[in-house]
């Protein structure tokens, strides 16, 4: 299966939620707005989102600074 990831393309080997792709990636959820095809979803519906094949996923992360 093949995802685009902030523009770049990247194989992943099974299906996932995208709850278990933020995990794999290891980014901290607390700190993250993600968009799946477009669409902005709340984190509580990640473990809901299927991704499949061609998927467009953004993922966006705030920073502090002073």
């Amino acid at each position: 299966m093949i995802l685009t990831i902030n523009g770049k393309q990247e194989s992943i080997g099974n299906p996932l939620t995208l709850d278990a792709l933020i995990a794999a990636k290891q980014l901290r959820p607390e700190r993250i707005v993600v968009e799946h095809n477009f669409r902005i979803v709340s984190r509580e519906d990640w473990p809901k989102v299927m991704l499949g094949d061609k998927d467009m996923i953004e993922i966006v992360s705030f920073v502090g600074g002073g």
